[in-house]
This record gives C-alpha cells, sequence and structure tokens, in this order.
C-alpha cells in the first residue's frame, strides 16, 4: 500500500509539471530530458545488484515497454498537455482499466461479459463528454483529447505485457531497462532538447529533473513492486484516484481546472471503469441429493 500511495502522488504531480513545462519545452525534449534523468537514477540502483539476464523473449518484451510506456507515451502526453489542462488529461488517462479488460479478454483468453461491453460504452461516452467540453471550436484541444487517449492505449499494453515480467525480474531493473529504451527512442530530440535548456529558466529545468526522479525512476519501480504483490486490476483500480489529486494540485499549482462539463465526463468514464470491472455473483447451486 506504501507503493501504490507513493505511485499514485507523484504520477498526479507529474500532470501538473509536465502542464507547467509546456511553455519552455517542446514534448519530445521533456520526453528526453525526463528519461535521462530517470534511467540514470535506476541505474545507480540497478546496476550495484548485479546485470539483469532477460530470456529474448523479456528482452522482446522489455523493449516493447520502453517504447511504447517510456517513449511514445510520454511523447503523446506531453503535446496533449499543451492543449488540455492537467485535470482533463488525468481523466482520459483513467479509461486505462476499461482497456486492459478488454485486452484481457482479446489476448489472455478471459470472458467479455455484459459488464464489459456496457463499461466500456459509458466509459467512452464519458471521453466524448470531456472532448465536447474541452473543445474551443477548433481542432487543438480535441487533439489534446486524442494523444491523451492515445497515451492510455499505449499504457494498457503495457501493463498487461509488464505483469508476467515482474514475477521474475525485479522491478528496479525492468523500469531501469524499460526506461533506457524510452530514452534511446527519443535521442532524435537532443538537439531541441539542448537548445531549450538553454533558453530555460533554472526553475524549469528543476521540474524536468523532478519528473526524472520521482513520478519515473521512483513512482513507476513502486508500481511494478506493487504490480508484483497484487492484480493488474486491483492495482488499476487504485489509479482512480489520481484524476481528483491532479484536479486539487492543478488548482494549487497552476490556477486552473477542467471546465465544469468534463467533470460530467470525468465522472462518467470512471462509472464505466467500475462497470466494467464488476464480477458476476457466483451462483448457488443446490447440493445432490
Amino acid at each position: 500500500m506504501a507503493a501504490v500511495a507513493v505511485t499514485l502522488v507523484f504520477w498526479a504531480s507529474a500532470f501538473v509539471a509536465i502542464r507547467h513545462l509546456g511553455q519552455d519545452f517542446s514534448a519530445g525534449a521533456l520526453s528526453l530530458g525526463r528519461l535521462l534523468v530517470g534511467s540514470l537514477c535506476l541505474a545507480a540502483v540497478a546496476l550495484p545488484r548485479g546485470l539483469p539476464r532477460p530470456t529474448g523473449r523479456q528482452w522482446v518484451t522489455i523493449v516493447t515497454i520502453g517504447v511504447l510506456w517510456f517513449g511514445i507515451y510520454n511523447v503523446a502526453l506531453n503535446e496533449g498537455e499543451r492543449r488540455v489542462d492537467a485535470g482533463t488529461a488525468a481523466m482520459l488517462i483513467q479509461v486505462s482499466p476499461v482497456l486492459i479488460a478488454l485486452l484481457a479478454t482479446l489476448f489472455l483468453g478471459e470472458r467479455f461479459t455484459v459488464w464489459v461491453g456496457l463499461g466500456l460504452a459509458l466509459a467512452f461516452g464519458g471521453v466524448a463528454l470531456i472532448g465536447l467540453s474541452t473543445s474551443d471550436g477548433s481542432d487543438r484541444d480535441l487533439l489534446g483529447v486524442v494523444l491523451c487517449l492515445v497515451s492510455a492505449v499505449v499504457y494498457s499494453v503495457s501493463v498487461v505485457l509488464q505483469k508476467p515480467l515482474v514475477a521474475r525480474l525485479p522491478a528496479v531493473q525492468i523500469t531501469w531497462l524499460a526506461c533506457t529504451v524510452g530514452a534511446i527512442v527519443c535521442l532524435p530530440f537532443t538537439g531541441q532538447l539542448l537548445d531549450q535548456a538553454a533558453d530555460a529558466p533554472t526553475s524549469s529545468i528543476l521540474w524536468v529533473v523532478y519528473l526524472g526522479v520521482f513520478p519515473t525512476a521512483i513512482a513507476f519501480t513502486t508500481y511494478a513492486y506493487a504490480l508484483r504483490h497484487m492484480s493488474a486490476s486491483s492495482l488499476g483500480i487504485t489509479t482512480y484516484l489520481v484524476p481528483p489529486l491532479t484536479i486539487v494540485l492543478g488548482l494549487l499549482l497552476l490556477d486552473e481546472a477542467p471546465p465544469t462539463m468534463a467533470y460530467a465526463g470525468g465522472v462518467l468514464a470512471l462509472v464505466g471503469v467500475a462497470v466494467a470491472r464488476r464480477k458476476p455473483r457466483p451462483v448457488d447451486r443446490p447440493a445432490p441429493a
């Protein structure tokens, strides 16, 4: 539970930090800076334990997670938060548990129930409402919603892929390897990072370091640790607390909040998630005579 609490607080703060840094760093440059710091911090903890020795199949999974969760996720979310506020972005990411349920049905052989179908419909209805409420008549905010949904999709795929890994490899080593892969994916943004860091105020550079150390190195490791000791669905439910935490931090630090209708969309999306996770009650059968 301590690992879950650390993860939730740091991830909620990340949405606010990303929104704040949107004026000083482009999406790719911010992703690279965050991942480089995170990779260095994780290496300092992971390497003294010895070099990890994943199998060939595990390497494929780690590289896939690194490209998706650390590479594409960060770039898409950073760009999305240039167009929508931090609280809205956090609410959009929370459709992930529904997507995880759908992926489990498709790839893990779980049964697609009526509750999953209804939950999907409600959750995406909430997403549509958020998209409409944040639209200002142009395509700018709608693109932000789409980019946040891309982040939710790659996050969901990565969680499903990561679950078998954490049962066999230490969480910190998985996180370090995947974070390093993500940093390599973002290396084309090196020029942008150097130019923008030279022009950015010291406070913004410190915020980038914060993103790398706390929401990345620490929070992703505590999440992987919690995933090792909890089911993916149970852990996914705890992330419902991220949007309210993000909204409070956004009000305090950025003086911004989602549009009123976006709250309704967020509630509808979370209701959809809860419905999709509903388990049918076992039917009591009479004992044989």
